[in-house]
């Protein structure tokens, strides 16, 4: 069914999702009573939705584990009604200001005075007219202004198993004369408030003195170096001595850093002791800050179901619950991902067999793990093989004395210092790409090995950088390295990329003679060889070349978008290919960064000609992810594997994606209680209020005949190679000049991203 039905597959999981008993067996959990840590809301899921809107927490019951507790920051009106609005400033988070112009006003909160728009300063019938916005500029602003403000009794109207009711400001609302605690003691039995929370020790007191039925009072730990208002100490001090939060609380909620804190570089130092001090104490400990678009430790690699593992699953402790922004991957981290580190992966589908149910599809690297170090680098390859990859990838390069190498690009520029020493060797190459660059078949192979790699990433400017301590780490590879290696690793096979043959031919430079060389002498065309041979390439040329190897399994790439492929071009390509690799925009759909549909029919007519399908590249940076996957490069991973069957993912981060197939979520043939689902493409776009996105692109072409047939590969030339266009004086001003414009929009960008986190 899995090869035909993708979504059926996908009403299946959710079928299941639903309708299944939380009866998985798991491993103890190192909380404090044992039990699996609590996923909290923080004003619902408001990574995608105005925080503490109707939306955001509906969404938040609809794709979080049972049991998740709904997070109010309380807010009070001038008669005493309470609002979930974080902060106390109205104007940072709604749009008072629109419907309200002259009614800011000026307190002093704290040492400081505050100008700004107070909810004390308006009825509860006012307060309902006033609409609430995002306030994190990477989230939609789509939704702004559309959902009014949201009352603790609206929260407690979707009946959630519970509710945890911050109080941030009381001081500020006693000096208006409207009581917390008043509000808190009213409210009817029925609302299942399990937790109130207060950085503010004598309101849990005092307040702990009145409550009846369990709901927990909790600490809420500000930053280390701010003043807790009533024993006048830091909280950073509060937290090296718990004896004194036992009497009066039964937990404490801390920023993550006091848990697992970093250096001044962004990397994990050893965890502190807090956790299982106060587990010891017998106080719960809860960690808040958790966001998939917020940037915390390279450790992580950009996955935030990572983070959530450092946290709850770990060799030493567990916290007992997380608020989260993104109840969807703290839940995935929990019912998914805990616990599965020493599981074995799904297997893979049967080489050339479209992938079915109880399989999974291949992991294949693109220039190895290269979202943790420099593509093509020996450490790259390596971290690939720990991650679980199955297919390491080489793109082989040719150096000007015949060197066949494993490389992202021709252009050295992009992925090693070759500008800081060959600036001589910039050119232009047309028939390479556009721009000028310094390119591998200008260079000899003892040139190439004096380079260092440059770790770059396609969001470094906006402030995303990968890995920034392996920046020039590791070695390039000869393709003969590059093949020993991958022999003696535990992978599945090798993928060799092909690219700009026939120019290479006329430098006199055979890249096809060269890999079928290289890969005869490494044994990897004999049918007792274990490990699979995929050969790449955008030219049907190049692959034909390959049919003498029976062995060996033909990969085409369609490079552009496309929205359908004819019947004729189809057949063309099971003419000399085996595979079809498409990017992510072929097989699904987008209007703004909102996904509309999944291109079935091209995937219908990929499988049903009997040719396998990978998709690619996929990068774990939330900027490259589409708001259906939440952030979460996981949800993307699931949405390929789940709802368009592909038989390949092509990734810069096999850890994720390893690290998915080894939860027994993405096991289709399994009645799980909570799974890591695909996106559902258009459900979020019906959403949107209308005139709110940009025009919709015009289709992408379809793929006919003349697309796929290339014209037959040209003789490696003998005589003298033709000359590169040089980079004239005039044109490295202009460069200079362009690159000087280009950094400085990427510094407002950056500055702009920076400054909204």
């Amino acid at each position: 069914m899995g090869g035909r039905y993708p979504h059926m597959l996908l009403i299946l999981i959710l079928l299941h999702a639903a309708n299944a008993a939380l009866d998985e067996p798991v491993d103890k959990w190192k909380t404090l009573g044992g039990t699996p840590p609590l996923v909290i809301a923080r004003g619902g899921f408001s990574g995608l939705f105005p925080e503490s809107s109707s939306a955001a927490y509906q969404f938040a019951i609809s794709t979080a584990l049972p049991g998740v507790i709904l997070h109010c920051d309380l807010q009070l009106s001038s008669d005493a009604k309470g609002f979930c609005r974080s902060g106390v400033r109205l104007d940072k988070s709604t749009l008072i200001e629109d419907i309200y112009p002259n009614r800011d006003k000026t307190y002093k909160i704290g040492p400081e005075d505050v100008h700004a728009w107070f909810s004390v300063d308006f009825t509860e019938a006012e307060l309902l007219n006033v609409t609430v916005k995002q306030t994190i500029y990477s989230r939609p602003s789509t939704f702004d202004g559309v959902m009014p403000m949201y009352r603790l009794e609206d929260v407690a109207s979707l009946e959630p198993d519970g509710i945890w009711v911050n109080v941030e400001y009381n001081s500020f609302y006693k000096e208006h004369k409207i009581s917390t605690e008043d509000f808190l003691l009213a409210l009817p039995k029925e609302f299942p408030i399990t937790y109130i929370s207060s950085p503010d020790i004598s309101f849990l007191k005092s307040i702990g003195g009145k409550l009846k039925g369990n709901t927990k009072l909790i600490l809420r730990s500000l930053w280390e170096n701010a003043t807790e208002p009533t024993l006048l100490k830091s909280y950073g001090d509060i937290m090296k001595d718990l004896s004194i939060i036992k009497p009066f609380a039964s937990g404490i909620l801390v920023p993550r850093h006091f848990i697992w804190p970093t250096n001044k570089d962004e990397y994990l130092l050893p965890s502190t002791s807090l956790v299982k001090d106060a587990h010891a104490l017998g106080l719960e400990v809860y960690a808040a800050g958790f966001a998939n678009d917020i940037f915390t430790s390279y450790n992580y690699s950009y996955d935030p179901a990572a983070e959530y593992l450092q946290f709850i699953d770990n060799p030493d402790f567990s916290v007992d619950g997380v608020l989260s922004d993104f109840t969807p991957t703290a839940s995935g981290a929990i019912a998914c991902l805990a616990h599965t580190k020493g599981n074995a992966l799904l297997p893979i589908a049967k080489p050339l067999l479209a992938t079915e149910d109880g399989e999974r599809p291949l992991i294949i690297t693109h220039n190895g793990a290269s979202g943790v170090f420099s593509g093509c680098t020996d450490l790259a390859y390596q971290q690939a093989v720990r991650d679980g990859a199955d297919i390491l990838d080489c793109s082989v390069r040719m150096t000007k004395d015949g060197v066949a190498f494993c490389l992202g690009s021709a252009d050295l520029t992009t992925s090693t210092t070759a500008a800081t020493t060959f600036m001589a060797k910039v050119v232009t190459v047309s028939e390479i790409q556009n721009k000028s660059g310094i390119f591998s078949f200008d260079l000899s192979w003892s040139e190439i090995q004096t380079l260092k790699p440059e770790l770059n990433g396609p969001y470094a400017q906006a402030g995303l950088k990968r890995n920034p301590a392996a920046k020039n780490a590791g070695k390039f590879w000869s393709l003969s390295e590059f093949l020993d290696f991958a022999k003696t690793s535990n992978v599945s096979g090798v993928l060799i990329e092909i690219e700009d043959a026939p120019y290479l031919a006329t430098r006199g430079l055979g890249v096809v003679d060269a890999i079928s060389s290289a890969l005869v002498n490494a044994s990897y065309d004999k049918e007792s060889h274990q490990q699979r041979v995929l050969i790449q390439s955008d030219d049907s040329s190049v692959l034909s070349v390959f049919k003498k190897f029976p062995k060996f399994e033909r990969v085409f790439v369609i490079d552009p978008v496309i929205s359908d492929a004819s019947k004729p071009s189809i057949d063309e390509i099971k003419g000399f290919a085996h595979t079809v690799m498409v990017s992510r925009g072929a097989l699904v759909r987008a209007h703004g960064f909102f996904l509309t549909g999944f291109n079935d029919m091209l995937v219908g007519k990929i499988h049903d000609a009997n040719l396998t399908l990978h998709v690619g590249v996929l990068k774990n940076e939330f900027m490259n992810i589409g708001f259906d996957y939440f952030a979460d490069p996981m949800v993307e991973i699931a949405t390929y594997y789940m709802g368009l069957v592909c038989d390949g993912i092509v990734t810069e981060f096999p850890a994720t994606a390893a690290a998915y197939f080894r939860s027994p979520c993405s096991d289709l043939t399994k009645n799980m209680s909570y799974s890591i689902l695909g996106a559902n493409p258009g459900g979020l776009e019906k959403m949107v209020p209308l005139g709110a996105l940009p025009p919709a692109l015009p289709p992408a072409p379809v793929l006919e005949p003349a697309d796929v047939i290339d014209p037959p590969l040209p003789p490696v030339a003998v005589s003298s190679p033709p000359e590169s266009t040089p980079k004239g004086d005039e044109d490295a001003s202009a460069a200079s000049s362009n690159a000087a414009n280009c950094l400085l929009v990427a510094g407002i960008a950056a500055f702009l991203y920076l400054s909204s986190h």
